[in-house]
């Protein structure tokens, strides 16, 4: 391969110590423009913040530091009009403002890197970024809870069956159901508000990784990002990841919950449950078998929660081994990242939408459901527990009598009082309201139990604390 002059070289970020410019495949295989454009906003709002701060400490002049302002603003209605595209030869989004900003307004464009180096800039960039994400995703949790609420106050009343180990174990209230789901993102909403603390610390003013001699304001620089805080070390804070990593782990344990419902749905929207209906809006058929209607956008769900977890684990291996400060394996980062973001925003969005219009609880059917057990045997033990029965032997007792009723093709309820006495005196005629499945849920009225009374305060609850964000 032929070298080219220093003088025919394109246009770079590193010195001219370097005689030859890269192999084109290593230049595609260096740069992050293709996917760190996503920063571009961000990075023109820390630029600007940049510019202000070198004006304000005298490192260039006031009318320098307006001109650099004006000139990342006029690059923004660029980029939002289409008019600003970089390609692969800006290596990546800090570059290309940059030379777009020398373009604008020549050698003052060139002053807006003074005091300042990529490490401590695209930490920056990434910080507002996903500062900005966290606030978005914690408002769609809200609208996904909002959705929760609102079906648990329509269902009440509405019994289905509960489970372990997949097997039917008790009724419960449909609104309990749904409930725990509440709670499961009402802790996803506040897990993501402790770590956007976290997140909202700047790393600007850092430098390459051990600060500059300029007399740099970091404080100030911070006030206008609107950080809460700065890092106290420069190679942390060129380095650090730990806020990314953390917000990966609060993305897995969203999608974990958004799974782990998927899973749900699809069980009850076949037919062996048939507990919901799928509605048209979201749902897709078979090409082959036009009987079918697929339970599609809780499969993505499922499947989705994969990619997620993969990207907080490939950060974590990317982390494990780097030197402090900062290294090139720190690209890695984005895309992972940007990723994550999309898919969590993108499923809590499609579950939101699948439970405000795309599905309906078939009552009648969840109500009939909860009598074809023997889901309210343990209320039979409690009952003969609460006549002095020692549990125990109450439960055994039951035990028996489930045996002989599958054998007899009988359910509980299908005892006569004459069966019921010959298997032990204590038992009369109230058993058959004891063992009654609305009764059997409005009994477990202990705190936080699904009884109806505990159903209607945990709503209340959860409204209170829902409102409060």
């Amino acid at each position: 391969m032929s070298q080219q002059s220093s003088e025919s070289k394109p246009s770079q970020t590193w010195s001219q110590r370097f005689e030859t410019a890269l192999h084109p495949a290593i230049a595609q295989f260096n740069a992050s423009i293709g996917f760190d454009i996503e920063l571009i906003e961000y990075d023109l709002t820390g630029s600007q913040a940049h510019a202000k701060m070198l004006a304000k400490t005298g490192i260039i002049s006031a009318e320098e530091g307006d001109q650099l302002v004006n000139g990342l603003e006029q690059i923004r209605q660029e980029y939002r009009q289409g008019q600003f595209q970089p390609g692969i030869d800006a290596e990546d989004v800090h570059f290309a403002v940059e030379r777009r900003l020398t373009e604008i307004l020549g050698d003052v464009g060139k002053k807006l890197h003074t005091a300042r180096s990529r490490n401590d800039q695209v930490g920056t960039d990434t910080r507002l970024y996903l500062r900005a994400q966290i606030q978005e995703i914690r408002h769609q949790i809200r609208d996904f809870q909002g959705v929760l609420l609102g079906l648990a106050e329509q269902h009440v009343k509405t019994l289905i069956p509960g489970y372990t180990h997949l097997q039917r174990a008790q009724p419960i209230s449909l609104a309990h159901h749904l409930l725990a789901y509440f709670e499961m993102t009402q802790r996803d909403w506040t897990r993501l508000g402790e770590i956007y603390q976290r997140v909202n610390v700047s790393p600007l003013g850092s430098g390459a990784l051990a600060g500059t001699t300029f007399p740099i304001d970091r404080h100030y620089t911070a006030e206008l990002l609107e950080f809460g805080g700065l890092y106290e070390n420069s190679l942390d804070g060129v380095s650090d990841r730990d806020f990314a990593i953390e917000f990966l782990c609060a993305a897995s344990l969203i999608m974990v919950h958004l799974s782990r419902l998927s899973e749900e749905v699809i069980f009850w929207a076949s037919q062996e449950f048939s507990f919901v209906t799928l509605k048209d809006s979201c749902a897709t058929g078979s090409s082959i078998m036009p009987q079918k209607k697929n339970p599609d956008v809780p499969e993505l769900v499922r499947g989705k929660t994969g990619r997620v977890f993969g990207h907080l684990q490939g950060m974590l291996v990317l982390m494990k081994g780097l030197p402090l400060a900062y290294n090139k394996d720190l690209q890695e980062d984005k895309e992972a990242l940007f990723d994550s973001v999309n898919t969590v925003k993108a499923c809590l969005e499609a579950m939101t939408i699948l439970f405000q219009e795309g599905l309906e609880f078939r009552t009648a059917r969840l109500n009939e459901a909860v009598t074809e057990d023997f889901s309210n045997a343990t209320d039979v033990a409690d009952y003969l527990a609460a006549k002095g029965v020692p549990f125990r032997e109450a439960y055994n007792l039951v035990g028996k009598v489930v045996r002989s009723c599958l054998a007899a093709n009988k359910l509980l309820k299908d005892l006569t009082l004459a069966e019921w006495k010959e298997l032990h005196p204590a038992f009369e005629s109230d058993i058959y309201d004891a063992i009654a499945p609305a009764q059997v849920v409005a009994a477990r009225n202990s705190f936080g139990g699904t009884g109806f009374e505990q159903i209607n305060r945990a709503i209340a609850s959860a409204k209170q604390r829902f409102q409060q964000g």
